[in-house]
C-alpha cells in the first residue's frame, strides 16, 4: 500500500479538513546503471575536490550560491531554515477563481487529497461545492521547507491537488516569433478554415485514456525480458510495503457555524490579506539586504 507523502489539514476559512498527500502518479521509466565493459562492475559517483582530487565525505560539504563566476557565498542550515515558511502542516486555501481562468502552462504534479478517517463530510462539502460552482482553490503547501503554490480541485470522487509553477518560471509566449493577427492576415480563406473544421471534426472522438500506452517502453521491456531469458538472468520481485496504519480522527463539528463565521469573517477584515501580503515582502526585503551587502563586498574585493 502506498504511503503518504506529507499529512496535515486542508483549510479554508475556519474548516480544516484532515487529510494525507498521496501520489497521483506512476513513475513507468525504465532506469539503467552505468557498468565498466571490461568486467560488468558497477560504476560509482564520488564526490571529489575539483582542485584537489581527493574524494569529499559528506559531513564537510556545505551549500553555497554563485552569485558571479568562481564567487561563492556559504549558506549555514540556520539561513536556510530562516526562510522556509512556518506552516508545515496545513494547505491553505488563499482564494478560489475559475478553473477556466488559469492555462495549462501554471499546472505540474498531481496528488491525491485523501480524508482521514471520520473526515469525509468536510471533504465531500468541498468536493461537490467545486463542482457545483466550476471553481478550483489556489493554496500553499510545504512540503519539507520547500513552499509550493498548488491548487485544489474535485475530479470525480476525489480532491486532486496538483502542484502549479509561478509565473517567474514560465517563459513569456513574447519572447518568441509567433504569427499574430487574423487568419486572414496569411492568406487564409473561408473554405479553408470550413475544411479544417470538418477534418477535425472527422477526427473527433470521447477522451479516453486507456487508449494510449507507452509503446517504446512496452518494446524496450520486451528487448530487456529477452536479454534476460537469453544469458538465463532472472528478475527479482519488488519487496512488497507493510500496510499503513491509518487511525487518523476528527471531532465532529458544526459546518454550519464555520462556513457562516468564515463568511462573516471575511466581510469583516477585507484588508487581512493585503496586510498580509505587505508584511510578507517587508520580511523578504530585509532577509534579501545582509545577501546584497556580501555580494557587492566580495565584489569590490575582486576588483581590488
Amino acid at each position: 500500500m502506498a504511503r503518504p507523502i506529507w499529512s496535515g489539514t486542508l483549510s479554508f476559512g475556519l474548516l480544516n479538513i484532515p487529510v494525507q498527500l498521496m501520489s497521483g502518479e506512476r513513475r513507468t521509466d525504465l532506469s539503467f546503471r552505468m557498468l565498466d565493459s571490461r568486467d560488468n562492475a558497477p560504476i560509482r559517483y564520488e564526490r571529489v575536490n575539483a582542485e584537489t582530487g581527493e574524494e569529499v565525505p559528506w559531513k564537510d560539504i556545505v551549500k553555497a550560491f554563485e552569485y558571479d563566476k568562481d564567487s561563492y557565498v556559504v549558506l549555514e542550515k540556520e539561513d536556510i531554515r530562516s526562510a522556509a515558511p512556518e506552516s508545515h502542516d496545513a494547505i491553505e486555501v488563499e482564494t478560489f477563481v475559475d478553473a477556466a481562468m488559469i492555462g495549462p502552462q501554471y499546472f505540474e504534479k498531481p496528488y491525491v487529497l485523501v480524508p482521514a478517517r471520520k473526515a469525509e463530510k468536510g471533504y465531500v462539502l468541498l468536493r461537490e461545492t467545486l463542482k457545483k460552482t466550476g471553481k478550483i482553490g489556489i493554496a500553499r503547501v510545504v512540503i519539507r521547507t520547500r513552499e509550493h503554490l498548488c491548487a485544489v480541485l474535485p475530479q470525480e470522487d476525489a480532491l486532486m491537488l496538483v502542484m502549479m509553477r509561478y509565473p517567474q518560471e514560465l517563459v513569456d509566449i513574447d519572447d518568441y516569433a509567433l504569427p499574430e493577427g487574423k487568419s486572414g492576415d496569411y492568406r487564409i480563406n473561408a473554405n479553408e478554415l470550413k475544411m479544417a473544421e470538418q477534418l477535425i471534426g472527422s477526427m473527433e472522438s470521447d477522451w479516453k485514456p486507456d487508449a494510449y500506452k507507452d509503446e517504446f517502453r512496452a518494446r524496450l521491456q520486451a528487448v530487456i525480458e529477452k536479454r534476460i531469458k537469453a544469458k538465463g538472468g532472472t528478475v527479482p520481485k519488488p519487496d512488497e510495503e507493510e500496510p499503513l496504519e491509518h487511525d487518523a480522527t476528527t471531532n465532529v463539528v458544526d459546518f454550519m457555524s464555520l462556513l457562516q463565521e468564515s463568511i462573516d469573517a471575511k466581510k469583516r477584515t477585507p484588508a487581512r490579506k493585503t496586510a498580509k501580503k505587505a508584511a510578507r515582502k517587508t520580511t523578504k526585503k530585509v532577509a534579501k539586504k545582509p545577501a546584497r551587502k556580501t555580494a557587492k563586498k566580495a565584489s569590490k574585493r575582486k576588483s581590488a
